[in-house]
């Protein structure tokens, strides 16, 4: 059975920082690049980050950009997002799915149609 399940997320202040994390089973999990993605309240699911099959290459949407970090376990079939500088415009539903990388351009990774999907961790940043 395919899972993908996320974790870490919770309330922070503003400036504060959380790590999510993404464990899978079921697949092979070093075959599928990674992205994570994020729906706000009232508005459409939308990409953040995304990781290579080996780690080696990360990819950020601008507003993400030296603040979040992207990593990967795949001895513990685990992906990371450090979140750091987190602002209110941050709160969301964070989601972490898998696709099979198919020698499209890296840059393009979050407009992939992906095959699995977690159920999502929310992060609320507030004071």
């Amino acid at each position: 059975q395919v899972q993908l399940v996320e974790s870490g997320g919770g309330l922070v202040q503003p400036g504060g920082s959380l790590r999510l994390s993404c464990t899978a089973s079921g697949f092979t999990f070093d075959n599928y690049v990674i992205g994570w993605f994020r729906q706000a309240p009232g508005k459409e699911r939308g990409g953040v980050s995304c990781i290579s099959r080996s780690g080696g290459t990360a990819y950020y949407v601008e507003f993400v950009k030296g603040r979040f970090t992207v990593s990967r376990d795949n001895a513990k079939n685990t992906v990371y997002l450090q979140m750091n500088s987190l602002k209110p415009e941050d709160t969301a539903v964070y989601y972490c799915a898998a696709v099979t990388w198919k020698y499209w351009p890296f840059t393009t990774c979050l407009a992939r149609p992906y095959d699995y999907w977690g159920q999502g961790t929310e992060v609320t940043v507030s004071s």
